[in-house]
């Protein structure tokens, strides 16, 4: 059980959302994901949304997905708003915000964002809401569904960040991983349509990548806490059903994890 308040000021905080990435699919991709899996196995989790816009409202609210049982009471919160009458465990931080990005940076944390998906490119005003949680927030063409390679132009960019901070200075940073959502055929060659077998492979892709960014992260001054996780999951013809924003297990079941940079 993480005492986040044992965390919070003592550790740079990273948070990536591998946006649609559904449960089944990160769980068979385990062995082949040595950045994300190497010191641990995937958690089956519900989310709280069913689509990506819904979904990290909650996230920025404190608000990450729950685990996968009727047992709500073991289920202790990273994070929760303050004075709002309802009970907290003593290792859950609590922030006297409207959010949790806000919260963190009272506390002095440098908050970075690094857009993917499309309720991320700031180009309309729904766009730019959830960017505009952050101090800093960017996106690019390049980081978007559409290129094969968004993951390593996010990386790219998330470096480039790094080196402009100072050390000293802590960090909370924020990556949507664009690659797993669809269109992701193009990750194995030959494919015409999106399924469980391309989003793996799109995983695997993200996993190559995500590698550079946590071996740069390691040469910070402080620890790092990374919490990964997906937004969502998809359907791909499950009982008919096709895409997400809808109720069906394959949407609302997703992989969770939460480990320190070692």
């Amino acid at each position: 059980m993480t005492d986040m308040n044992a965390i919070i000021g003592s550790h740079d905080i990273v948070m990536i959302t591998l946006d649609t990435l559904r449960y089944d699919a990160a769980v068979l991709e385990e062995a082949n994901c040595p950045n994300l899996c190497g010191s641990g196995s995937w958690e089956k989790r519900h989310t709280p949304g069913s689509f990506t816009y819904a979904a990290h409202h909650a996230f920025f609210g404190g608000f990450l997905p729950t685990p996968a049982s009727p047992n709500k009471s073991e289920h202790v919160r990273l994070f929760h708003s303050k004075h709002t009458g309802l009970r907290t465990h003593p290792h859950t931080w609590l922030f006297d915000a409207p959010d949790l990005v806000s919260g963190l940076q009272g506390e002095g944390y440098r908050t970075l964002c690094i857009g993917g998906v499309i309720f991320f490119t700031k180009k309309v005003p729904l766009a730019r809401v959830l960017p505009s949680y952050f101090q800093q927030s960017y996106w690019r063409m390049t980081f978007g569904v559409t290129n094969p390679r968004s993951t390593e132009h996010q990386v790219n960019h998330a470096l480039k960040l790094l080196a402009q901070m100072d050390e000293t200075e802590r960090l909370f940073l924020f990556l949507n991983v664009s690659a797993i959502h669809g269109p992701n055929h193009y990750y194995i060659d030959g494919a015409k349509r999106d399924s469980i077998e391309t989003q793996r492979a799109a995983l695997r892709y993200v996993d190559g990548e995500l590698g550079r960014l946590f071996a740069a992260l390691r040469q910070r001054e402080r620890p790092v806490f990374c919490l990964v996780f997906s937004d969502h999951g998809t359907c791909y013809g499950e009982d008919g059903y096709e895409g997400h924003r809808l109720a069906h297990e394959a949407v609302w079941n997703v992989p969770y994890r939460e480990f320190i940079l070692a």
